[in-house]
């Protein structure tokens, strides 16, 4: 595992919450905040291929549905992933013929298609979650020290106070 602090040289540090830049401290924790994802993301997609047999942007997808039982009106995955809907359209039909995930019309809606997770999808993800947990918690780890832990607290000042509060009174 390489040394949080370590950088290639032709590689500058993260972010982090040290100003000397131009940028105030909410666009620095955001900037820290892309680079961790972009990093999350990196160490994910071998994980994700190996696991579950999906590509990143599919496991994002089934993520979306993981967390609504319900399922969701394709417009509405659209919006959340910030993807165009016809690649959309065909991640879903990816999707399903994996047999993962199940199409359906919207009642009353002729254009609206709700997609929801199947038992399959479940178990696999299930299955899985360790793993994809223990993968997120090690990039992290790498990428986030204490400086850049510092820039993210500020992105979430109230957050970071609420927490605060609630540990000293538990």
């Amino acid at each position: 595992m390489a040394d949080p602090v370590e950088h290639p040289a032709h590689q500058p540090g993260c972010p982090s919450s040290q100003g000397g830049g131009l940028l105030p401290p909410e666009l620095r924790a955001w900037m820290l905040l892309l680079a961790a994802t972009g990093a999350v993301e990196q160490e994910l997609r071998s994980v994700v291929k190996g696991n579950l047999d999906v590509s990143h942007d599919e496991f994002l997808v089934l993520c979306l549905l993981a967390e609504q039982p319900e399922g969701l009106r394709m417009t509405r995955i659209a919006e959340l992933l910030g993807r165009p809907k016809t690649r959309l359209t065909y991640q879903i039909a990816c999707l399903q013929h994996a047999g993962l995930v199940t199409r359906k019309s919207v009642c009353g809606d002729k254009r609206g298609v709700e997609v929801a997770l199947t038992e399959k999808a479940r178990r696999l993800l299930t299955e899985a979650s360790e793993s994809l947990s223990e993968t997120v918690k090690r990039a992290l780890t790498q990428f986030v020290g204490p400086a850049q832990h510092e820039a993210m607290c500020a992105l979430f000042p109230d957050l970071v106070a609420d927490t605060q509060d609630s540990s000293a009174t538990a």
